[in-house]
């Protein structure tokens, strides 16, 4: 008899993939996957540990579930990912109402994990175990059918910056085997990819060497050029000291990657930075800036910042901000510094909360000023677009740009999945609004 599995997800885009990994595996002990919550046999949480109060986040869910499920038969209640690694058998502890814990490096353990909770025995697995988590998981097709997909080519860190948890959660640095990351790559296109998105926690520090060859994430994005069928190549999230030059090149010989690089600098003092564990300074954030725009001027960068970073000065900030407006960022992340449990930073003294939330609405405003320009430059122009569904509800259908702009417009179901021509006619700050140009529409 088939049992029904939701996956609530929040977090990243590996999230996103484990998610789709998890159902791919669960199919093969007769659950299905199910967008209704009534009724669920199991109710998996993913979670993301990178933000401040994430485990809160997850407590709150549980309680959201417990309520929905007050009368009725209690689902298997599933907490994986990296607060499920960080926190693990202090979570059934805390919370009875939770079923199995999994971390990010055991999902591949999980069908054998269900099967045991049904003869009513609690779980904790977080092991560290990314070859066996691949190994298997190589053995089963990837399933995902969405014009843009991902697909984790690498997992873990060895940086140790000195504000994150990854190295904790994720494990250290591993690269999975080419031929591995190619045959995914052609199930996907297989089965409707038209845009791949290659995922690492350093996803640029992807190293695999087999006997006298090294493979780099340049030689996957140069060998997925060949596919016909597949339109855009992308990845993140990137690291500045693993922007080697191989992967550079790629950028002036690759048609298909896509001139947009994400690339989390944190800070634009280098006396920060410092503080910060990351081993590169803003000069070699700018070298790399500059080769990129020299060898493609299409490129455009964002990144992610960190404010108010322990011991962050004005003059520390004001830095920061000289930096954006240097590079112009488009679309990039900034948040206030929050301490993660076990990391270096957790114990620094903190800056002063509404000295922070200043700095924050400073920088937001300086990088929400150049990305809502960088949207108004579209207008009246006519731009490609790669259509990816039909808005819910809507008559209406979006798609993304080169740079990853929300595209948003009128059209049909035959246009989902080709690269058609937009003319814009009005934005905002996230997305773009424009018609068809019906005379100037390419096949996919």
């Amino acid at each position: 008899m088939e049992k029904k599995i939701f996956i609530k997800t929040f977090g990243c885009q590996m999230n996103e993939y484990d998610s789709n990994r998890i159902y791919d595996s669960v199919k093969r002990i007769g659950f299905i996957k199910s967008q209704d919550q009534d009724n669920l046999d199991c109710y998996v949480i993913n979670t993301c540990h990178i933000r401040d109060k994430a485990k809160e986040k997850i407590y709150h869910e549980i309680g959201r579930v417990k309520k929905k499920y007050n009368k009725k038969n209690k689902p298997i209640v599933v907490i994986a990912g990296c607060v499920a690694q960080a926190e693990n058998q202090e979570m059934i502890n805390r919370e009875p109402y939770i079923d199995i814990v999994i971390g990010p490096q055991s999902y591949h353990k999980i069908n054998d994990k269900l099967k045991s909770f049904i003869k009513h025995e609690k779980i904790e697995e977080t092991e560290f175990d990314a070859v066996s988590k691949f190994n298997y998981f190589d053995n089963i097709k990837n399933q995902n059918s969405k014009i843009s997909s991902f697909l984790t080519i690498q997992e873990g860190c060895d940086k140790f910056c000195s504000f994150c948890v990854v190295p904790y959660t994720r494990g250290p640095e591993y690269s999975r085997p080419f031929d591995k990351i190619i045959s995914e790559a052609e199930n996907l296109i297989k089965n409707g990819a038209k845009e791949i998105i290659l995922l690492g926690q350093n996803v640029n520090a992807y190293s695999y060497k087999e006997k006298s060859k090294e493979f780099r994430i340049s030689d996957i994005i140069n060998n997925l050029e060949k596919y016909s069928e597949l339109k855009r190549i992308r990845y993140t999230t990137s690291h500045p000291r693993d922007m080697t030059d191989d992967l550079i090149e790629c950028y002036s010989t690759s048609k298909k990657l896509m001139p947009f690089v994400h690339l989390p600098i944190q800070s634009g003092s280098n006396r920060i930075l410092k503080l910060m564990n990351r081993k590169h300074t803003v000069e070699k954030y700018l070298e790399i800036y500059e080769k990129l725009v020299k060898i493609n001027s299409k490129i455009k960068f964002s990144s992610d910042f960190i404010i108010s970073y322990p011991g962050e000065t004005d003059n520390d900030f004001n830095e920061t901000i000289d930096l954006v407006k240097k590079i112009k960022f488009i679309n990039s992340y900034s948040f206030i510094f929050s301490p993660r449990p076990g990391t270096k930073a957790a114990g620094l003294s903190p800056i002063d909360k509404e000295v922070a939330k200043d700095r924050l609405i400073k920088i937001q405003e300086n990088l929400f000023k150049f990305q809502l320009n960088m949207n108004k430059s579209f207008i009246n122009k006519s731009i490609d677009v790669l259509v990816e569904n039909k808005i819910q509800g809507q008559e209406k259908f979006f798609g993304r740009n080169q740079y990853m702009n929300s595209v948003i417009f009128e059209g049909n179901q035959n246009l989902i999945g080709k690269n058609t021509s937009i003319k814009i006619d009005n934005v905002n700050q996230n997305s773009l609004f424009g018609k068809i140009e019906k005379n100037n529409m390419k096949a996919a």
